[in-house]
């Protein structure tokens, strides 16, 4: 089994036709799992109704989206609605029986609210704001896309997940992918982006233990080391190994499944 995810950045102009037809080769000796992101097109959306977005970054130095009602019901709208159904109508103009969901559907997706956030802001200076409708992943519940698998369908999964008060979360989309994963027992995650793969001084690593991931995330860019702690929370729920390539090329999964691209990350 196979968990895949889209970056939004490889989302753009929607599934490209040399991908599909790479997931439509793969669907024959594998069961799928996809989950997409799409934050760009959140933020255009929201700037044409005039919703203007906030990003705040985490003492770490990550970037994010403050998720407050307003922006979530934005980013359910085009998260569960536009992008995930753009990706199952292109899938399905191919012959692959996709379903798009989200996490609330089912409840696949549980997550625990953040209360408060700690922030750096322009001046350098860490503050506590509310955590708005933000959250993290605690439980998946794999009857739902058991069932879907059972019967071949392939499940397009957008990241939104539902609180202990049944209200929409945004969550991110690498460790959604990285627990959906764990929680299948996928033999693989790979998480398709718009560059080669992990690069060390400017150039692609082919593999990399976890332990040696690990070691390097201080020096890589925000964006990847995101996508690396996912690797890492995926590898320690059980999933063999880990692929992080680029999606905008050829037959972009199925090299990188052979080692022909991408960085491939392995417990040992």
């Amino acid at each position: 089994m196979l968990v895949i995810k889209m970056g939004g950045s490889i989302l753009k102009e929607g599934a490209s036709s040399e991908l599909v037809s790479d997931l439509k080769t793969l669907a024959e000796e594998h069961k799928l799992v996809l989950v997409h992101g799409g934050g760009a097109e959140v933020t255009e959306t929201a700037t044409k109704l005039g919703k203007e977005q906030q990003f705040i970054v985490s003492p770490q130095g990550f970037r994010s989206r403050y998720t407050d009602k307003e922006t979530m019901e934005i980013f359910t709208m085009v998260m569960a609605g536009k992008i995930n159904k753009k990706i199952v109508l292109a899938l399905q103009s191919h012959g692959l029986p996709a379903v798009g969901l989200s996490g609330l559907d089912g409840a696949l997706l549980k997550a625990e609210r953040k209360k408060r956030l700690i922030i750096v802001d322009e001046r350098g200076r860490k503050k506590v704001i509310d955590g708005g409708y933000t959250g993290k992943i605690t439980e998946v519940k794999i009857d739902l896309l058991g069932l879907l698998l059972e019967k071949n369908y392939v499940p397009v999964v957008a990241p939104i997940a539902t609180s202990e008060e049944f209200e929409p979360l945004n969550v991110d989309g690498d460790r959604t992918a990285a627990v959906i994963a764990g929680a299948l027992r996928a033999n693989c995650l790979i998480l398709l982006t718009d560059v080669e793969g992990l690069l060390l001084k400017g150039k692609p690593v082919p593999k990399i233990t976890a332990a040696e991931a690990e070691d390097v995330l201080s020096s890589i860019g925000k964006g990847m080391s995101t996508k690396v702690h996912a690797a890492l929370e995926a590898l320690n729920q059980g999933v063999k190994e880990v692929l992080i390539t680029s999606g905008v090329k050829q037959q972009p999964i199925s090299s990188a499944i052979k080692h022909e691209s991408g960085t491939v990350i392995i417990n040992e």
